[in-house]
C-alpha cells in the first residue's frame, strides 16, 4: 500500500512516501507494463522539475528501468512537464513521466505518469501500476539495476535536449506577426519553477518587452505554494500596476498551470481563462467544436458553446477525463477551474506556457486589452460568480460526510430549487436558477473542496456556507 495515484500522479511527502524505495518500486512495476504492453523498447522519456531530489529520483528511475531492459531517454535538466508529453507525441515514444509534484507545497514531490500519445496516464493503467508495486513489495525480490553510464554505454539510456523543438512547435502555431506589431509589455512570474526558459524565449521570440520576477532555483518556492492563485501572486500583480504591463503571466511549479494579471492589475480567474480562449477561438479565429470542462469548473463555458451552436461535456476532475473526452469529441478546449487547459492541435494535456501564449495571441489579434475581451463576454453572457473553499478534517469527519453525501445522500435545504444532483465525482447540486454546487475530496491534497457557482458572490457565498455548516467540518 506504498504507492497510489490521485488525479494528478502519485504524490507523497519527501522522506515519508517519497523515498528511493518507493521510487524504484514504481519504476519496477513500470517496467514490467511496459513489457506486457510491448512499449519497453519504443522509448520512455524522463523528466524532472527543481524540486528537491527531483533529478536524483529521475536518475534512480532510469536506473530502475534500464536496469529491466527499457530503452529511457533523460532529459537532463529542468524540464516543464508539457515538454514530456511533447516528447512523447513528436518522437512516438511509448509513454515517459515527469518528477513533479506540480502544485503542491514544497514537502512534496511525487511522479506523473503519460501513455502513448502524450496522454495522462487513466485509473485503469495506474490501478495496474498499483497492483504491481503492491506485488513487488509483498515478494521483496530485489529488483536489477543499471548504472546510467553503463546504461548509456549499453544503449539503453539516452540523454536529449528537445527544448528547441518545443519552443518552435508553439511558435509555429500562434499568430507571431500580430503579436510582433503589438509590442507587448509582459511580466512573467515563473513562480521559482521551469517555465522560465521555454516562455522567455517564446515572448522574446515575438518581441515582446519581458520583464521576470521569481526565477531563481528555490526548492522552497519563495515560502508560497507554487500555485498561480489571487493570494500567490500579489507580487505580479504589483508589478503589472507599478510598470503599466498589458499583462502578467505566471505558471505553477511544473508550468502545466497557468495564472494571469489582466492591464488593471487584477488576478483573472483560471475559469474566465478557459471562457476568453474558447471565445476566441470561435469568435475571432472561427474554429467549431466543444469544449471540455469537468464538474468543478464555470458554467459560462457551456453558455458559450450553446451561443456557437457546440457542445460543452462535463466530465470529473483530473485532466485524465479532459483529454480523453477531447479525443473522443473532437473538442477543440478543455480545462478546469485550477489553470490547467489545452487546446487541440497542440498535445493532448495541460500546457501552461502554450496557454500564456495563446492568450498574447489573442491580445494582439483582437486589438484588445483582456479586460475589454472580458467586458464583452460579460455583456453577450452574463456574469458568474464562484465562491471555492478548501477545508481540513479528521479521518473521523471524512467518514461521516462520506457517509452522509455519498452513501445516504442526505442534502441541506439550500433555499434554492434544486433541479438534479450527481455523485459523478463528489455530490453536485445543479438549482434551476443555472448555479450549482459541488463538494468533493481532493486527489492532490487532504482537502474538501466546495466550489459554488452563481450570479453573484454573494448568494454564492451564502449556498456554500448552508453545505458546509451541514457537513459540520
Amino acid at each position: 500500500m506504498s504507492i497510489r495515484f490521485g488525479t494528478g500522479g502519485w504524490r507523497a511527502i519527501i522522506g515519508d512516501g517519497f523515498t528511493r524505495r518507493n521510487i524504484r518500486l514504481l519504476c519496477g512495476a513500470l517496467a514490467g507494463q511496459l513489457k506486457e504492453d510491448g512499449k519497453d523498447q519504443q522509448g520512455f522519456v524522463i523528466g524532472y522539475d527543481r524540486r528537491f531530489l527531483s533529478r536524483e529520483a529521475a536518475y534512480w528511475a532510469a536506473q530502475v528501468l534500464c536496469g529491466q531492459g527499457v530503452r529511457v531517454q533523460l532529459i537532463d535538466e529542468e524540464a516543464p512537464t508539457p515538454l514530456m508529453m511533447f516528447c512523447i507525441t513528436r518522437y512516438g515514444l511509448g509513454g515517459g513521466m515527469a518528477v513533479t509534484a506540480s502544485h503542491n507545497p514544497a514537502v512534496y514531490n511525487g511522479i506523473k505518469v503519460f501513455l502513448e500519445g502524450g496522454r495522462d496516464a487513466d485509473e485503469a493503467y495506474t490501478a495496474r501500476l498499483e497492483a504491481r508495486a503492491d506485488a513487488l513489495e509483498a515478494t521483496g525480490a530485489p529488483l536489477e539495476e543499471m548504472s546510467a553510464e553503463e546504461a548509456r554505454r549499453q544503449g539503453l539510456l539516452a540523454i536529449i535536449d528537445p527544448m528547441n523543438d518545443y519552443i518552435d512547435s508553439i511558435l509555429s502555431v500562434i499568430d507571431t506577426e500580430a503579436i510582433r506589431r503589438r509590442g507587448l509589455r509582459v511580466a512573467l512570474d515563473p513562480m521559482y519553477g521551469v517555465s522560465k526558459t521555454a516562455l522567455q524565449t517564446v515572448l522574446l521570440t515575438v518581441r515582446c518587452h519581458l520583464d521576470v520576477i521569481h526565477d531563481r532555483h528555490d526548492t522552497l518556492f519563495g515560502g508560497r505554494l507554487p500555485a498561480p492563485n489571487a493570494e500567490t501572486l500579489n507580487s505580479l500583480r504589483n508589478f503589472v500596476s507599478e510598470h503599466g504591463c498589458d499583462i502578467g503571466l505566471a505558471t505553477d511549479g511544473d508550468a502545466d498551470r497557468l495564472g494571469v494579471i489582466d492591464d488593471r492589475a487584477q488576478f483573472v480567474h483560471p475559469n474566465k481563462i478557459l471562457v476568453l480562449l474558447y471565445y476566441y477561438l470561435l469568435r475571432y479565429k472561427n474554429w467549431r467544436g466543444p469544449a471540455v470542462r469537468n464538474v468543478a469548473t464555470t458554467h459560462l463555458l457551456d453558455r458559450v458553446a450553446a451561443d456557437f451552436g457546440q457542445t460543452c461535456y462535463e466530465v470529473p476532475v483530473g485532466f485524465k477525463h479532459i483529454s480523453g473526452k477531447m479525443a473522443e469529441t473532437d473538442a477543440i478546449i478543455g480545462g478546469e477551474s485550477s489553470g490547467g487547459l489545452t487546446v487541440k492541435g497542440h498535445i493532448r494535456g495541460k500546457d501552461g506556457i502554450y496557454a500564456a501564449s495563446l492568450i498574447i495571441e489573442m491580445i494582439a489579434v483582437t486589438g484588445k486589452s483582456l479586460s475589454a475581451i472580458w467586458s464583452e463576454i460579460e455583456q453577450r453572457y452574463g456574469r458568474f460568480e464562484m465562491s471555492e473553499r478548501d477545508l481540513t478534517f479528521t479521518r473521523r469527519q471524512k467518514e461521516e460526510i462520506l457517509d452522509k453525501l455519498m452513501v445516504r445522500r442526505e442534502l441541506t435545504d439550500f433555499g434554492i430549487p434544486v433541479e438534479r444532483v450527481s455523485y459523478q465525482d463528489g455530490c453536485k447540486v445543479y438549482f434551476q436558477n443555472g448555479g450549482w454546487i459541488i463538494a468533493r475530496f481532493s486527489g492532490t491534497e487532504p482537502l474538501l473542496r466546495i466550489f459554488c457557482e452563481m450570479d453573484s458572490l454573494k448568494q454564492a457565498r451564502s449556498v456554500s456556507d448552508r453545505l458546509e455548516d451541514f457537513l459540520r467540518v
